[in-house]
């Protein structure tokens, strides 16, 4: 296995290198939200979880064959779990959520991914942040969270609705699923990582996609088929490989503060496809947030 901090220079551009790495994945991130809206025109979320499941296995297992890999890691159990975690649970709640609730509302789940991802972090991969750390993270959360509860979107959408339940569910499968990935991509690179918890899963992601299959989404529409195939390439496969990395280099829970971010990736990409307004105060607090990030990298 090969250490995929090997060969990084030393002392704060690891960091830099690491924040960097982990701002695309927050890119790759932020999109899913108004993209699975998009898919979800033609086709039905339990669909949608599996097929693009079926993209990201085929990337992963060019890519292990291409690197000529072993199929077999001494971690299998392991990533098996946490690929069940990110490849069916997160996208799956997400997509239920996504029929109720518009993509800015999703914001309430990216509020706290932050602070949960550091709680696991704690509980899984015994990374130990300081007290300072824990204030910013929880000032973070309560500012998003607060952001996202009041602020009405165009739809007339406010406060905490049935389907952010959903998201509740599906932000916890992903801050468990982030930290064991974080923690196995200490010692193998990334992309082996998302890759083999792929492949692992080709039986249940190959039994799913049969089982909601159904004969009208042959005729989707060009966009939907985009959508989807933007999740499985990027939402669940290069931004993986990038987020993997900069977990291992930077830390789970330092690392996870650029979540607070992904609030406003998603709402800007939502303004973009799906016409929501970006206003001054979600400028304001994406500034706020921002500096609560800064002040987090030196605790």
């Amino acid at each position: 296995m090969t250490n995929p901090s090997a060969g990084m220079p030393a002392s704060s551009t690891r960091y830099k290198f690491a924040y960097f790495l982990g701002f695309l994945g927050v890119l790759g991130f932020g999109a899913t939200l108004p993209v699975t809206r998009l898919a979800l025109v033609d086709f039905s979320p339990g669909f949608l979880t599996f097929a693009r499941a079926v993209v990201a296995a085929l990337i992963a297992v060019l890519a292990l064959k291409m690197a000529g890999k072993r199929w077999q890691h001494a971690n299998d159990w392991l990533i098996f779990i946490a690929g069940i975690l990110l490849i069916f649970a997160f996208p799956g709640f997400m997509a239920i959520a996504m029929q109720t609730v518009p993509a800015s509302h999703g914001g309430v789940v990216l509020g706290f991914l932050p602070l949960a991802t550091a709680v696991f972090a704690r509980l899984i991969a015994q990374e130990r942040p300081s007290g300072p750390f824990w204030v910013l993270s929880i000032t973070g959360c309560v500012v998003v969270i607060t952001f996202t509860a009041l602020k009405t979107d165009d739809l007339g959408h406010s406060g905490i609705s049935s389907g952010d339940l959903w998201l509740v569910a599906a932000g916890v499968s992903a801050s468990a699923g982030y930290v064991l990935f974080g923690k196995l991509s200490r010692h193998t690179a990334g992309w082996e990582i998302i890759s083999r918890s792929l492949v692992l899963n080709i039986p249940l992601i190959l039994a799913g996609t049969w089982w909601f299959y159904k004969p009208e989404f042959a005729d989707a529409g060009h966009i939907s088929i985009i959508a989807l195939l933007y999740l499985g390439s990027v939402s669940m496969f290069l931004a993986f490989c990038a987020w993997n990395v900069a977990m291992a280099i930077g830390g789970i829970a330092r690392i996870g503060q650029l979540q607070l971010l992904q609030t406003f990736v998603t709402l800007a990409v939502s303004a973009l496809l799906l016409s929501e307004k970006i206003d001054m105060v979600t400028l304001a607090t994406a500034a706020i947030v921002t500096a609560i990030i800064a002040l987090s990298r030196k605790n």
